[in-house]
């Protein structure tokens, strides 16, 4: 069997463009993937048909050659960014169709499944009214009487954004400021209860000095964890926050780290508490499975990151049931109406948890008369839609 084209669509979601990919083959085998990054999505977009075109004459079933030798090939030009995007995408296409193929899940491909349910928290839920502590209250309310029992948000950039900030280097917050993201935060927390998780986002665009302050202020508030509270260039940035701040907050990060050589730093000197690997970016499935198991050996939890498309949703949870240390999964709790209608089958989301079938590969197919229909927007609008 050999690769004979891979099609690759971009497709408008709730707040990014979705890269979307299909892989067909000479016997009628098919696989569908996502390699979702942003802003500069047309990057991703251009990157994945360049991929697809290296590929063909390939045998899709050999994923982790293919994987290994597109990793290598295209480590001249950096082994992160718009190429691992590209590579994620197509990692989770070739899983997809090896499952079709095999007539199995994905999941009995990366060991069998430890759950069929998976635990998910949400995100993107706040969407309605103003930044402020009624209206973040009430939408957090929903969220718990929908079933889910952990929600995560940024109380920091929207802040930002209110007083006309700029927010493209790291910020201090004023007093006023500081409290305003305060309150929001405790009427979330007496919103929804103690029993529930509530994470806390920081998108690495507070100073030092901020995060450290705004960290200890919100510790009496039950933060599961307190996400990026440095970018993810250097580790030893990363050592010195985890030095300042007091034990009893968890650091969670990993949206922005590539592949098991990005991670292992973060895992050998122990500064976080739970990973967040995006698996449109670390290197897709196969890979996220690779870091989980690399992470198990350090005692670390994983929850991967995910405010990107269906399939990518689907794929996270595959990895997810096959992980002994999983936490949680991200969910993009308001979505497009058409999230559900890209894909043959529906996502199972009851109770705050996402159930997994028994169908082969991903357990879906894309629809692409949908995509198409949903294609062509503006990647430019992006640009004001940064912070989940």
């Amino acid at each position: 069997m050999k690769i004979t084209k891979v099609k690759v669509w971009l497709v408008e979601g709730v707040k990014y463009n979705w890269t979307m990919l299909k892989v067909y083959t000479d016997e009628g085998h098919t696989g569908v993937g996502e390699a979702t990054n942003w802003p500069g999505s047309p990057i991703i977009e251009a990157a994945a048909r360049h991929v697809g075109e290296r590929v063909v004459g390939l045998d899709p079933m050999q994923t982790d050659f293919i994987w290994t030798k597109l990793y290598r090939d295209l480590n001249w030009i950096g082994p992160f960014g718009a190429s691992m995007c590209a590579i994620s995408g197509l990692d989770m296409a070739l899983l997809d169709l090896k499952g079709k193929v095999l007539g199995v899940p994905c999941y009995e491909l990366l060991g069998g499944k430890f759950r069929d349910r998976i635990r998910l928290y949400a995100n993107y839920w706040f969407t309605g009214g103003g930044h402020n502590e009624s209206d973040y209250a009430a939408q957090a309310l929903k969220v718990k009487e929908t079933g889910f029992k952990g929600l995560k948000f940024d109380p920091f950039a929207h802040t930002n954004y209110l007083y006309g900030e700029d927010l493209s280097g790291n910020l201090e917050l004023t007093l006023e400021e500081q409290d305003r993201a305060f309150d929001v935060t405790r009427a979330v927390r007496d919103a929804i209860g103690p029993e529930m998780d509530m994470m806390i986002e920081t998108h690495a665009m507070l100073n030092t000095q901020t995060a450290l302050t705004m960290a200890k202020r919100l510790l009496p508030l039950g933060v599961t964890w307190y996400e990026e509270p440095v970018g993810p260039e250097n580790v030893n940035t990363l050592k010195a926050m985890r030095d300042r701040l007091p034990p009893e907050i968890p650091i969670c990060v990993g949206e922005r780290h590539y592949t098991r050589h990005g991670f292992r730093p973060v895992l050998e000197n122990h500064l976080c508490d739970v990973i967040m690997p995006d698996i449109t970016r670390c290197g897709g499935p196969s890979e996220m499975k690779r870091i989980a198991t690399m992470a198990e050996a350090y005692g670390t939890p994983i929850a991967p990151h995910n405010p990107n498309g269906p399939l990518s949703t689907l794929a996270s949870a595959h990895v997810c049931a096959s992980i002994p240390n999983f936490f949680r999964c991200e969910f993009m709790f308001n979505d497009v109406p058409w999230r559900d209608e890209v894909i043959t089958h529906p996502l199972d989301v009851r109770d705050g948890f996402l159930h997994l079938s028994d169908r082969p590969g991903l357990g879906v197919d894309l629809v692409e008369e949908e995509l198409e229909t949903h294609s062509g927007i503006n990647a430019l609008d992006e640009r004001e839609n940064f912070y989940v």
